[in-house]
């Protein structure tokens, strides 16, 4: 879909590709809106789901309400007007076919925490992991986590649900995303929703949307390689096969004599791969769409290391296709540098991650853009520092004084 008429589609609220709801069914709700759920302060927040068609729905929250009339696909969408912070409120979805409540829902600050491997990483491979985790019961700090999904065309719904956050639920959620969230929630003392979607060893093309990478010239030998990529994968699919036929006759072979088997052939790239062109975006970050946020923070760019002079358009491209696709204007986009890593800085010689950090730093040229600097806080022999909690405390900064408006030092 061409991206204007995705925004368009958004404007009139239109979730994308659902399946018809059958006549008289109960009304339902996009995942986004389950159990403590948080919703953004201070804007319109749209809330939407699935209904039989030309049925009317209505939603109340606090003393908001809002009424749709779901359309011939049975997709509903109304947009209450702006809450103030507080909570825990119940949300009531009522329709024809009988109504849904949610319990726990708090009105506060919500950002979207994307990107690859180091934003995936866990609290649990952090520094200090046991004591970061033991205190981590904070009730009014509440998280989602998108499942993994590639997809050719764009998705609607996601198979997830809001938690508390608890020393039980933060050991696999998102490090820095936790630390960021944690950070805000102490300075602004408000409730605090992340959600987190990323996907480790992916590249930004791979959440920007294809129609959009069409229109940019610096991609055109990307995505001329993947459609060749694409056209050629059932052969090298049928190749791929018989290697692991022939892997596995040697991994026996081995077993009997007692020796190591050889390491497992490599799947080819293809349809399903998470570095395919739009294919995160279509499934981890269309169906989050248009759900009111106060801003994204987002940790990558190693995928994307031996491409900088691409990615000064390319990152740049990102942000401007999720701030549009989203319909919420420029809103906040934080991003964290590329820590020092000794394996990609030879001296002298090429450097990937140099230029990829300077291709990081002329994104801050983009309106409402901040940067985390993290290249003294890397580990010279790890790509994935344990040391999240201080990229978390930069990106807070970054917030807190491009967002927020708090006077105080957040760059250097």
């Amino acid at each position: 879909m061409h991206k204007t008429g995705l925004v368009r589609a958004l404007a009139v609220g239109v979730c994308i590709t659902m399946a018809a709801a059958t006549a008289g069914a109960a009304v339902t709700l996009h995942p986004l809106f389950t159990d403590h759920a948080v919703l953004q302060r201070g804007m319109r927040v749209p809330v939407w789901g699935k209904a039989a068609p030309g049925e009317e729905v209505t939603v109340q929250l606090a003393n908001r309400k809002g009424r749709a009339v779901a359309d011939e696909n049975g997709d509903w969408i109304v947009r209450l007007r702006s809450l103030k912070t507080g909570g825990p409120y119940e949300m009531v979805a009522t329709g024809d076919g009988g109504s849904i409540t949610v319990h726990d829902v708090l009105i506060g600050e919500v950002w979207v925490c994307s990107g690859q491997s180091n934003m995936a990483w866990p609290v649990s491979r952090t520094l200090n992991a046991e004591q970061e985790i033991a205190a981590a019961d904070l009730p009014g700090m509440h998280l989602f986590t998108v499942p993994r999904k590639t997809a050719e065309t764009p998705q609607d719904t996601v198979e997830a649900a809001w938690g508390l956050c608890t020393p039980e639920t933060v050991p696999d959620f998102s490090a820095a995303a936790f630390y960021f969230g944690r950070e805000l929630h102490r300075e602004l003392g408000v409730p605090i929703g992340l959600i987190h979607t990323s996907w480790g060893g992916t590249p930004s093309e791979a959440w920007t949307r294809l129609g959009w990478l069409a229109e940019m010239a610096e991609v055109e030998p990307l995505l001329a390689r993947w459609d060749k990529v694409l056209a050629e994968y059932p052969q090298a699919l049928e190749a791929y096969n018989k290697r692991v036929k022939e892997w596995q006759a040697a991994a026996e072979k081995a077993k009997a004599e007692g020796k190591s088997a050889p390491p497992k052939p490599r799947g080819p790239l293809g349809p399903s791969s998470p570095r395919r062109p739009g294919s995160l975006y279509n499934g981890m970050l269309v169906p989050l769409m248009p759900y009111a946020i106060r801003g994204a923070i987002w940790y990558q760019g190693e995928a994307n290391a031996g491409r900088a002079y691409q990615y000064r358009t390319l990152f740049p491209a990102m942000i401007e296709n999720w701030r549009e696709d989203w319909g919420q204007g420029a809103f906040p986009f934080l991003f964290v540098q590329l820590a020092n890593w000794q394996a990609v800085e030879p001296e002298p010689g090429p450097a990937p991650w140099a230029e990829l950090r300077e291709a990081q730093t002329m994104t801050l040229s983009l309106k409402n853009t901040g940067m985390a600097v993290a290249i003294d806080i890397g580990e010279v022999e790890s790509i994935h520092p344990m040391n999240k909690q201080d990229v978390g405390k930069r990106l807070a900064l970054a917030a807190l004084a491009g967002t927020y408006g708090r006077r105080l030092p957040y760059s250097g």
